[in-house]
């Protein structure tokens, strides 16, 4: 083992160690702020140097799950932006030292015009303390860095205590994964989280016949929809319950076999066959379709059939790989 492999395991110990502390015994103060985030019109986030990036990415985190707020430059607070505030908008600052100049001049300025104010530090009894409502304090925190001087313990228990904060709040707000989609429509993420229903081809484009059909009415449906494979649905108790899928891989087989285009597709169809339920969404979805190389996947709604993917809608809505 060398030095260089020594010093990565150290940092990485050091910064799972205090993790491991601050899990095993939380500050009760996070519950309280997770009730002042919960209970914020607005959020402003605050801070400098490398706890103001944490800030930032809390900040961000608080967005991304539906709670309205922005990160606020101290220094440029101080010179107009102290604007953006409304009434009542909750103020939360990070500093580990709990000594940093820009916010022992911005705090103060805070509290006067009636903010509520919460302080995510090292420190307990910092000078920045004494400036807030709430005091979240997570040290002290031996630093990993070799002269003990560049935050990274430190930060990333800000970070894991605003995390903690953010997604608490999230899961007693009730955000689920459709408010989450709502809110990232782009990119990766965003394509996989989209509501099945918003790409599925509906019904009448969706090639389905009852298993009595024949081979030869089948492949008409097929031909009339423009689809690649049809679906068989039993409708003898008023229902489409999906019973099989008939596709071109069945349709050579049974005539590689001799077989003839009169015969019921119940006799040639594969049974049960893939289909994905509406409510496991687009990336159980896609999953299916990547994993068994799935042309047309029928969608179902507790067995009843109520539409399908196509595999080249996916691939030019970039969903899927060409």
């Amino acid at each position: 083992m060398n030095d260089r492999f020594r010093a990565i395991q150290r940092v990485l110990s050091a910064e799972a160690s205090a993790l491991t502390r601050l899990a095993a015994a939380p500050p009760p103060a996070l519950l309280d702020a997770v009730d002042r985030v919960l209970g914020a019109p607005g959020i402003a986030v605050t801070g400098v140097g490398k706890a103001g990036i944490i800030g930032r990415k809390f900040s961000s985190t608080l967005a991304s799950v539906g709670f309205p707020g922005f990160f606020i430059e101290p220094t440029e607070a101080l010179h107009g932006d102290l604007g953006r505030l409304r009434a009542g908008d909750l103020v939360v600052a990070f500093s580990w030292s709990g000594r940093s100049d820009e916010l022992l001049t911005l705090l103060p300025l805070l509290r006067d015009r009636g903010h509520p104010t919460v302080l995510l530090t090292g420190d307990a009894g910092s000078p920045l303390a004494r400036l807030v409502d709430l005091v979240v304090a997570l040290g002290p925190a031996a630093e990993a860095c070799p002269l003990g001087l560049a935050p990274s313990v430190s930060t990333t228990m800000l970070l894991a205590a605003a995390d903690a904060i953010a997604l608490t709040a999230m899961e007693e707000r009730h955000f689920d994964t459709e408010a989450y989609a709502g809110l990232h429509p782009g990119g990766a993420l965003g394509r996989s989280l989209r509501r099945l229903d918003s790409l599925m081809r509906p019904l009448a484009e969706t090639a389905m016949v009852t298993a009595d059909a024949s081979l030869r009415h089948t492949l008409r449906e097929i031909t009339l929809r423009r689809t690649g494979a049809a679906f068989v649905v039993d409708v003898t108790a008023g229902e489409r319950t999906l019973v099989g899928v008939f596709t071109d891989g069945d349709l050579r087989r049974h005539l590689d076999g001799g077989g003839a285009l009169d015969v019921p597709v119940a006799d040639v169809m594969t049974r049960p066959g893939r289909r994905v339920e509406a409510a496991l969404g687009l990336a159980g979805a896609l999953k299916l379709v990547e994993a068994f190389r799935i042309g047309e996947l029928p969608v179902v709604q507790e067995g009843r059939l109520i539409g399908h993917l196509a595999t080249k809608d996916l691939i030019a809505g970039n969903f899927l790989e060409g």
